[in-house]
This record gives structure tokens, sequence and C-alpha cells, in this order.
């Protein structure tokens, strides 16, 4: 808990007011008046008005935003100052010790460490080295191979099965910069929710949101060696394939498909039944029901497969009209024909050339 006056100082900001105590800060959308929030660009500002925190920093740019009985604190960078005070309001490590709940029926293996009020459901397998903190919640039935993490605060549904060595709510990926190129840390206070019936591959790591959870819905697949960022959303039956990164807040409906090495930028949304083939990179959002492909620019997969049926046959029409001595001019374009063009063919188009 700390006085405005006290975080202005810290943050290098400017304010004029009450100087309110601020227990904890929070997103726009969530903050109440005993919270801070943050607007780091136009793109956020509309969602000023409507929020209910007590105080809020911001550029000067945007101070006429600020409604009346909100505090602003006037920074350069309010995203910088977020992340110093992310620190500050960070949750503890560990919570004060309370006895955990941990069903007759569940089976915890030898040296798994059960952190302070963790519940474990019925029948559920915790096997041999496994680390459950804080505040963990187990449902029914779940089976927790080895070595695997789950971070404070995380929730598993029933029937999980969680395989070896994965990470559920790790601290996401995120930053503030300095004007001189230091990367200042934001941590992350939300937490990461699993549905029923989930499965999580090996090594797969899934990120808690900054001040949310991160969402993973009922009967959704994640195969090893993936990464899922801070406060993404997958809806009922998604299927993730090996090595997909997901970029912080893609969001994703129900029954999505996402090939093996696929991606997304972050805050892109792909709708119900979409599927992105193999090392597709979502950079836009996509409307659900098709099939996608490629990255930059990701597109429908009949298109992908139109264009390039285009480039077959323009580089097949150049290895018939135009001579060796414009492709030895042109190296990049002689190299791509190369790997066109049969060994044969080339030797009878260097002989009628000499």
């Amino acid at each position: 808990m700390m006085k405005l006056s006290e975080i202005a100082l810290k943050v290098d900001a400017t304010f004029s007011g009450e100087d309110l105590e601020i227990f904890a800060i929070n997103s726009l959308k969530n903050a109440n008046k005993a919270e801070l929030t943050y607007c780091d660009g136009e793109k956020n500002a509309k969602f000023i008005s409507s929020s209910n925190a007590g105080a809020i920093l911001v550029t000067k740019s945007l101070l006429d935003l600020v409604p009346a009985g909100m505090v602003a604190l006037v920074c350069d960078n309010p995203h910088l100052a977020f992340a110093i005070l992310s620190k500050i309001y960070a949750k503890p490590l560990f919570c004060e010790p309370k006895p955990s709940n941990i069903a007759q029926s569940a089976t915890i293996m030898p040296n798994v460490y059960i952190g302070s009020n963790v519940s474990v459901g019925e029948n559920t397998i915790v096997m041999a080295g496994a680390f459950l903190g804080d505040n963990v919640t187990i449902g029914k039935n779940c089976i927790i191979h080895p070595n695997v993490v789950i971070y404070n605060d995380c929730v598993i549904g029933n029937e999980c099965h969680l395989l070896a060595n994965c990470v559920i709510g790790s601290d996401g990926f995120g930053y503030a910069h300095t004007k001189t190129g230091e990367h200042v840390k934001i941590y992350h206070n939300g937490n990461v929710v699993l549905g029923d019936f989930v499965e999580i591959g090996a090594c797969t790591t899934i990120d808690r949101g900054v001040f949310e959870s991160t969402m993973i819905a009922n009967y959704t697949k994640i195969d090893n060696l993936v990464q899922i960022g801070h406060n993404c959303e997958l809806g009922n039956g998604c299927l993730i394939v090996s090595q997909t990164g997901l970029a912080g807040s893609t969001v994703l409906g129900r029954n999505v498909v996402m090939g093996g090495q696929s991606g997304s930028a972050g805050h892109v949304k792909v709708g119900d039944f979409a599927q992105i083939a193999a090392r597709g990179g979502v950079s836009k959002d996509l409307p659900g029901g098709k099939k996608y492909a490629g990255a930059y620019p990701i597109m429908e997969l009949s298109e992908q497969f139109k264009l390039q049926a285009k480039i077959l046959r323009f580089f097949k029409y150049l290895l018939k009209n135009v001579t060796l001595t414009w492709y030895c001019n042109c190296c990049l374009l002689w190299k791509v024909c190369k790997t066109i063009m049969s060994p044969s063919k080339r030797i009878m188009l260097m002989r009628n050339n000499h």
C-alpha cells in the first residue's frame, strides 16, 4: 500500500488532487477506487472514461480524457512507470502457511512439493518431482506427470493430463523499455485456468496473465513444446500442434487448429473452426470456418495454392522464352529457375547458347 505522492516520486510523475492510498495496480477494465491503472497510448484511450480506477498513469496528451473523480498521474512513459510499480505491487512468492485439502483417494508420489492452501481432487495422481504452488486447485481424475510445475493461484479442471516438465503459470515475457535501452520487467499477478478434459504436452509453457487469467477452455489439447503467452484465451476443443507459439492476448475461438510451428502476433483473434497450416503466421484477425496458410501475408489455403501455381507457370514460361545469358545477368532468378529446370534441360540450354 502506498500513497499517490510516494508513487509519483518513484516514477517521476506529477499529480494534483487527493493523495489516495493505492492498494494495487490493475487494468483499465477491472480497477476499482483503491487501485491504480494506466493508459499507454491512443489505442486504449477510449476505455479511460469507463474505468472505475481511483487514479491513472497517463501522458499529458491524454490528460483531458481523465474523468472527474479519477486522479491523473502525468508522466512521460506510463508503460515504464507501470513496470516499475509492478514489482512493488507483485504478489509474494510464498503465502502464509495454511492446511491443504488433499482428497483421500488422491495419489501423491514421493518428492512432490505442495504449497499452502492447495486443493487436490478425488482420484488425481501427482507424480514424483511435481511442484504445486500456493493456492493451486486441481480437480478430480487428473494425472500430473513427473516434474510438472504449477505456479501459485493456478486452477486445473477435472480429467486433465499434464505431461512431464510442462510449466503452468510462469511470468509472461513482458518488459518496458527505458530511453537508454534497459528492459524493465513487468511482474504478472494473474493466473492460468485450465478447463476440464484439457491435455498439456511435455515441456509446454503457459504464462499467467498480467492482471487476469490466461484461459484454456474444456477439451483443448496442446502438444509438446508449445508456448502460450500471457492473457491468451483458447476456446473449447482447440488443437495446438508442437512448436506453436501464441503471443500475448491471442484469442482463439472454439475448435481452432494451429499446425506445427505456426504462430500468432499479439492481440489477434481467430474465429471458430479456423485451421492454420504448419508454419502459418497469424498477423491479423481471421474469420472462422476457413483454412489458412502462409505468413506475410497469411491467406486462405486455396488462395495460397493458386498463388503457388501462378508462380510455377511464370517461371516455366521464362524457361521456354528467355536465353541463358539473361539468366546469368539475373543471378537470383537463375538460382530459382534451376530448382525447377531438370538437369538435362539445363545442359541443352547451355549447348544452345554456346
